[in-house]
């Protein structure tokens, strides 16, 4: 009885077929010729992205959907244009505290008091970098809620 039983699990052994194939994928063999026509484009891809990187980051920003030159020296930091920040101020750059208003991240102190300072924003430059100098600032004006008069910086110039 015994050579039944191993009769019946070779029949059932041969009936039941393996669900994970046994062959590996192997990469179809194109030779070198055809692996450097695959690794051509993927290199130019590489380059082109890092050309169009280097042109964006090396003078010109994108504000508004418009590529704007900038500046940027010791003194000087910036949208180039003057035509596109009208308004002006000058005076010493401070943290914005909080005391009488949120608005703005940093407060140009102008002499006359705390009714000619300026609240200060700016999607161009880093201000906290010129806090406590005296800097002329070129922006565009905003309604405040509690602020006198609120500005986006987009050009800054050290006084001293």
């Amino acid at each position: 009885m015994e050579e039944i039983k191993t009769s019946q699990t070779t029949e059932k052994e041969a009936v039941v077929k393996p669900l994970v194939p046994t062959r590996k994928f192997v990469l179809p063999q194109l030779g070198k010729k055809g692996y450097l026509l695959l690794l051509i484009p993927v290199v130019l891809g590489i380059l082109t992205g890092f050309l169009l990187f280097k042109k964006n980051t090396s003078g010109t920003i994108r504000l508004a959907g418009k590529n704007i030159e900038v500046v940027s020296s010791a003194t000087e930091e910036g949208v180039k244009d003057a035509s596109t920040f009208k308004d002006t101020a000058a005076g010493t750059i401070q943290e914005n505290d909080g005391k009488l208003t949120t608005e703005g991240s940093h407060i140009l102190v102008r002499e006359g008091g705390a009714s000619q300072n300026v609240y200060l924003t700016s999607s161009v430059i880093d201000l906290s970098k010129y806090v406590g100098k005296k800097v002329q600032i070129w922006g565009e004006t905003f309604a405040g809620q509690k602020a006198g008069w609120l500005m986006d910086v987009g050009r800054i110039k050290m006084l001293q």
